[in-house]
C-alpha cells in the first residue's frame, strides 16, 4: 500500500548531516528504491543559529515513516518529526524526536490531528486523582512538550521548499 509523508530535520549539527543523508538513503534501498545518494538541500536553521534544518516529503509503503524514525534516532542530539499520511486499511502516523525527551509517537487523522486511542483515554480517567492530573495526563498523550520544544524551529523554517523522495518499484 502507497503512503506519503514528510521527514523534516528541525536541527542537526553540520557535522551529522552527511550522516542524516545516508541514513535516509538506507532506508530507500532497503525499501528496494535506488537512492543514488540523498541530498536534501541543507539550510541553516535561524532558532539555533550553530545547526542546520532540511524537510524532505517522500512516497513509499505504509510503515515507512517508522523506519525513517527509527534510523534518525541513531543521532539523539537531532531535532526531527516524520509524518505519514493515512493509507488504506492503515492509520497516518507522527513521530517527533527532541534531545533529552526522546520520541513521541502517535496515530494520526487524515487532516493531520493527533488521535488518542480509547484504552489509553480510559487507563488516564482510571489513574487520575484531580482535574490537574488529568490535564497534564492527557497534554502527555497530545505530545504537548514536543509540540513546545519543537515551534519555535518549525517557525524558523518558514516557507521552505519541499522535494519529494519516492520509493520506485
Amino acid at each position: 500500500m502507497q503512503t506519503r509523508g514528510v521527514i523534516y530535520i528541525h536541527s542537526s549539527p553540520s557535522a551529522v548531516c552527511p550522516h542524516v543523508e545516508w541514513a535516509i538513503g538506507r532506508v530507500l534501498e532497503r525499501s528496494g528504491s535506488a537512492s543514488q545518494g540523498v541530498k536534501l538541500g541543507w539550510t541553516p536553521q535561524e532558532a539555533e543559529r550553530s545547526t542546520m534544518r532540511a524537510e524532505r516529503a517522500w512516497t513509499g509503503y505504509a510503515g515507512m515513516g517508522a523506519e525513517f524514525a527509527k534510523a534518525l534516532a541513531q543521532w539523539p542530539m537531532l531535532r526531527f518529526e516524520v509524518t505519514e499520511d493515512p493509507s488504506a486499511g492503515v492509520d497516518g502516523e507522527r513521530i517527533m524526536h527532541v534531545p533529552g525527551r526522546g520520541i513521541y509517537r502517535a496515530a494520526m487523522s487524515a487532516g493531520g490531528e493527533i488521535m488518542i486511542a480509547e484504552d489509553r483515554i480510559r487507563a488516564l480517567l482510571a489513574t487520575t486523582t484531580s482535574a490537574e492530573a488529568l490535564r497534564n495526563g492527557l497534554d502527555q498523550l497530545l505530545g504537548l512538550e514536543w509540540d513546545r520544544e519543537l515551534r519555535p524551529y518549525r517557525q524558523a523554517a518558514g516557507g521552505s521548499e519541499q522535494s519529494w523522495l519516492s520509493q520506485v518499484g
